[in-house]
């Protein structure tokens, strides 16, 4: 079976690609490297000693992905490219609508056109908004989210929704990630931010390693256990394994055209509780300031993973403290990331 995998090179990306390539998949990846490094792809391949075909193209080009689907007759596209930063999305909100919704409409097109039967959605579960329900599930109401890039993940998914309905031939499958962290255990690939980081555990790594000062801890007077944000982890290997099982859910399942699941481990950790663990298994003591809250970011979400387990027979299987060390581990041998 021959899988595109759009954003292949970036971190959810490279992990899923190679376990497609260690389930014996044939992988296109196609990425415009924008906040990836192909050397990724190279660590991919070194990992599953297997080759993947590799494009360095923008989504939007719906003339050279129409041509790739073409060649290379792609049974299903996992689809992982676009931005992804709350705190960005609120400065550059055109940029968000324009590669993450426009982004995927030209892919969706592209996918019809030449009858691929199975397309898997990289979602999120910023589509909820402030859920008033704990934990989440995928019947809980979606919208009303707080920053564009949730908005342009909700908008993506009603789009989704509303071309299952008329293009029945085509699977379609959202999968909303809580937050993924870690990196494969063998320290080889891993989490690259380009800049200063905007998801949490990668901060701490850098200010582990003497790069960054201190952690800024955005709100202590939310209404959780110690006042900061609470939110479910999950290791990017079982997010990546989850994609795999999705994969082969859709090539059995045939009473629908249009699924959605939760990807997370059904736990919640604090800010706090976090950096306490991380502290732990590393040694390493990371000072940190409490300031305001940050616009766009939501007191508490945590996920409930049954119907994942139940219909994908799939389960987040490693705990907070292996993917802190996982992590750790992938900064310790990659303190530059890719340049390293």
């Amino acid at each position: 079976m021959n899988i595109l995998v759009t954003g292949g090179a970036g971190y959810i990306g490279s992990h899923t690609s190679l376990c497609l390539l260690n389930k014996g998949y044939n992988v296109v990846i196609i990425d415009n490297l924008s906040n990836s490094s192909c050397e990724s792809i190279r660590r991919i391949e070194l990992l599953a000693k297997k080759k993947v075909v590799f494009y360095e193209l923008n989504i939007n080009n719906g003339k050279k992905v129409d041509q790739i689907l073409k060649k290379h007759k792609v049974d299903c596209v996992m689809h992982f490219a676009g931005a992804k930063s709350v705190a960005e999305s609120l400065i550059k909100p055109i940029f968000y609508y324009d590669n993450n919704v426009a982004g995927t409409l030209q892919l969706i097109n592209c996918a019809i056109k030449n009858d691929v039967a199975n397309f898997i959605f990289s979602s999120s579960a910023t589509v909820y908004g402030e859920s008033e329900i704990m934990p989440v599930t995928e019947d809980c109401h979606i919208g009303g989210t707080l920053n564009p890039y949730g908005t342009s993940k909700y908008i993506s998914e009603l789009m989704i929704r509303d071309i299952a309905k008329k293009y029945s031939d085509t699977n379609f499958l959202c999968l909303r990630y809580f937050n993924p962290t870690g990196a494969h255990e063998s320290g080889i690939i891993g989490e690259n931010p380009a800049d200063i980081p905007s998801n949490l555990v990668p901060y701490i790594l850098q200010v582990a390693m003497g790069k960054l000062e201190k952690l800024m801890v955005f709100g202590g007077d939310y209404p959780t256990k110690d006042g900061t944000g609470v939110r479910d982890y999950i290791h990017v290997m079982d997010l990546a394994e989850g994609h795999v099982a999705a994969l082969s859910y859709l090539s059995s399942c045939n009473n629908t055209n249009y699924h959605v699941f939760n990807l997370g481990t059904g736990k919640g950790y604090s800010v706090l509780e976090l950096v306490s663990t991380f502290e732990k298994i590393s040694g390493v003591g990371i000072p940190y300031e409490i300031v305001s809250r940050r616009e766009g970011d939501i007191a508490e979400s945590w996920s409930s993973p049954e119907k994942a387990n139940k219909y994908l027979n799939w389960s987040a299987k490693r705990e907070l403290e292996t993917m802190l060390e996982d992590a750790w581990r992938w900064q310790l041998k990659n303190p530059n990331g890719y340049k390293s």
